[in-house]
């Protein structure tokens, strides 16, 4: 059965959010549960709206072009550990000085040139992130031979198997791993789920037995194998079942743009 929306999946366990209020009250393996305590944290289906974001459609995704493949990984790399608000005021000039992150461009910059990169007072100096982006580039560049574009190729990897695809990004490509490749994804409009704090908490809470930062294969199989079987029951995209957990657990803020 395909639920159409927040309403008619949430309607079936919706008695519970006023008995069990915590999510560790539920029995939280069937997607229904999740969605009935977001419902209840975040004050009904239209408030819940604001903090779903859907994965774009395929036609549109295609169209990616592959510089902004490589200047969403660069800003993912750079914000990775650092003050994002800094990242995002420097962009314009991270545009700049890396010449609009075409990859051909950046594949044929010389060692002096990428020194100069990294130590221009414009963009946050750190060799090791900026060294990054001549990888990336090269990653981009040797995929986009097979495939014809960076975006036909994430778009060919199966669904089902987000974690295959992000740890692809992770082998293949620089300082891809951890959360960094897969929030490229997710601002790209790849249809994919993002293991934040609060999702931890919700797949565990869903009997998961995970890491509190799971790194192992049989971990990530373990969330793969959950997520598959939530779009299963829902027919929802991995995108929006990612942003419900999250709604459904941790602090529960407010507005959308806390």
């Amino acid at each position: 059965m395909i639920f159409r929306s927040l309403t008619d999946l949430a309607k079936l366990r919706l008695g519970q959010i006023f008995l069990a209020p915590s999510i560790n009250g539920f029995s939280m393996s069937d997607f229904s549960s999740i969605l009935s305590h977001a419902l209840f944290r975040k004050g009904g289906e239209r408030n819940l709206e604001q903090w779903i974001r859907e994965p774009l459609p395929r036609a549109e995704f295609l169209e990616t072009p592959n510089h902004r493949f490589l200047a969403t990984m660069t800003q993912c790399v750079f914000q990775a550990g650092f003050v994002w608000r800094v990242i995002r005021n420097k962009w314009p000039d991270f545009e700049t000085v890396f010449f609009g992150f075409e990859p051909y461009v950046i594949s044929l910059l010389s060692p002096d040139q990428l020194d100069a990169i990294a130590c221009d007072v414009r963009i946050v100096r750190n060799r090791q992130k900026v060294m990054s982006v001549p990888q990336n580039a090269a990653y981009i560049l040797d995929i986009t031979a097979e495939y014809g574009s960076f975006a036909t190729f994430i778009d060919q990897w199966p669904d089902d198997d987000f974690i295959g695809l992000c740890q692809h990004l992770k082998k293949h490509g620089c300082r891809l791993g951890g959360r960094s490749g897969p929030r490229m994804l997710r601002y790209l409009g790849k249809d994919s789920f993002n293991l934040s704090s609060d999702v931890i908490t919700c797949l565990k809470a869903s009997g998961l037995e995970i890491a509190d930062n799971p790194t192992s294969k049989s971990d990530l199989m373990k969330i793969q194998a959950r997520f598959n079987q939530w779009r299963s029951q829902t027919g929802y995209s991995l995108t929006r079942l990612s942003r419900i957990c999250a709604c459904a657990s941790g602090e529960n803020f407010p507005d959308p743009h806390t």
